[in-house]
């Protein structure tokens, strides 16, 4: 089972098993200038612990949930079987994360968004035990990073290292808060690069692996080498039962790098696109485009009217390179362009019928993903909802319709496909949206309902 790490564990209330042992193990980097520390004469690493610890904070958080949303709560029988008024007043939840000290004349610390999301309060408390108010400066969910700020003096900062020179092996320390636990050292290695955990295709993931022991409470913590640079926000665990397993992850820091300059500068993640559907080769494929190896992203579908279409590329395009490097697959394309800035300049280099040709493309605005019709804009179709459709589909898909609403009334249905408005073809919200605009007070729709073809009429 696949498990974030915990959202944040209740302060108090914790069981925890202590486990008593020794260790002795020698720990070097593969980088030639790291040697390890010996304390009479047994390898050590607390001299590098002692540095980079003081970067670490515990970050206390309080919410406040809304009972109202609880459908429990919603039943008269079970109010009145547990004497409860009619209107529940929010309750207040405290939980604990972690955070990395980033820069330490502005205050700014990373942490994970899910330790800060929704927080009326966040305290702050550093390794000298000094407690300190913080404030949201952004956050952003599809990377899982948020940044705070929180003013005092001599802050210890940790410095970035760079992840593109890590290898599978690398030993690395992570620092954290477990189970309210302030300042634990876990060890371990770097398992894997690369990692997603099977995220939605909207989700931005390029996680490194590690077994050092992260558990509840580590999140936000730090992912440190040997050289006590912060490669990594641990970030999510797979285990069983919520507990460490020896299979945990971390946001390396090249993307973290990303979503901080733009967090700093918008207060969130202003993503752009080229305008691509893409999915990862198989050897099938590789085989019959021409693909040497099977690397690089296939280019399922191209939008209309987008970078990608106005550049020239098509479908059965296989993306092999981005500004001269080499790409991975369909995941590392999608990851370097959602860290991108609009109106960022790319050079795509693809392979088409087994030749390969260049492409400069802008980085252009994310196509809106779903619109709701408003009543006053078109009265006949208010209380639905339609949304985009899924890669290398056609035609914009009706998600919802209320019930009794006016668009029920006039026959639209959840799960319909709406091809063409007036017998031109739309693609996207956005084109329907312009097409519904444009159109005069009737309206055709040409709709797959099914293996129906169906006429709707809207006034």
């Amino acid at each position: 089972m696949t498990r974030r790490i915990s959202r944040l564990l209740p302060a108090a209330g914790a069981a925890v098993a202590l486990i008593l042992g020794t260790y002795a193990a020698t720990l070097p980097g593969h980088a030639a200038d790291i040697t390890v520390p010996m304390s009479n004469g047994i390898p050590t690493l607390a001299p590098l612990v002692e540095r980079v610890a003081p970067g670490v904070v515990s970050i206390a958080v309080k919410t406040k949930l809304d009972m109202a949303d609880n459908p429990m709560f919603k039943d008269p029988k079970f109010r009145r079987f547990f004497d409860l008024p009619e209107n529940m007043p929010p309750q207040e939840r405290s939980s604990v994360g972690s955070g990395v000290i980033i820069d330490a004349k502005k205050g700014y610390i990373l942490t994970n968004h899910h330790v800060i999301d929704e927080a009326t309060e966040i305290q702050v408390t550093l390794k000298d035990k000094r407690q300190l108010t913080a404030k949201v400066i952004g956050g952003d969910k599809d990377t899982d990073i948020a940044l705070l700020q929180v003013e005092a003096q001599n802050l210890v900062a940790l410095t970035m290292g760079d992840t593109t020179t890590m290898r599978v092996g690398d030993y690395v320390l992570a620092i954290g808060n477990p189970f309210g636990l302030s300042q634990t050292v876990t060890s371990g290695i770097v398992s894997a690069l690369g990692r997603s955990m099977g995220g939605s295709i909207e989700g931005y993931e390029d996680f490194i692996q590690t077994d050092a022991s992260i558990n509840p409470g580590n999140s936000g913590g730090a992912l440190v080498n040997l050289k006590g640079e912060l490669i990594g926000i641990n970030t999510a665990i797979i285990g069983p039962a919520g507990g460490n397993v020896g299979v945990g992850f971390a946001v390396p820091t090249t993307m973290v790098k990303a979503v901080m300059n733009q967090l700093i500068a918008y207060g969130e993640v202003r993503r752009g696109v080229i305008g691509v559907n893409i999915q990862n080769l198989t050897p099938e494929l590789a085989k019959n485009l021409g693909i040497p190896a099977m690397e690089g992203a296939l280019i399922a579908g191209v939008i209309k009217g987008s970078a990608a279409d106005n550049s020239g590329l098509k479908a059965g395009d296989v993306a092999v390179e981005l500004n001269g490097k080499p790409l991975k697959d369909s995941s590392d394309l999608r990851n370097q362009i959602g860290m991108m800035t609009l109106g960022t300049s790319v050079n795509l280099k693809v392979v088409r019928d087994g030749s390969r040709k260049d492409f400069k493309l802008t980085i252009g605005k994310p196509p809106q993903q779903t619109v709701e019709a408003k009543a006053e804009e078109r009265p006949a179709l208010a209380g639905a909802t339609f949304s985009n459709p899924e890669p290398g589909s056609k035609g914009v898909r009706v998600t919802n319709v209320e019930r009794g609403s006016p668009a029920a009334q006039s026959n639209l249905r959840a799960g319909d496909v709406i091809v063409s408005v007036n017998r031109k073809e739309v693609t996207s919200v956005d084109e329907f949206s312009a097409a519904m605009k444009a159109s005069e007070r009737q309206t055709a729709l040409f709709i797959k309902r099914g293996n129906e073809d169906v006429l709707v009429i809207v006034q």
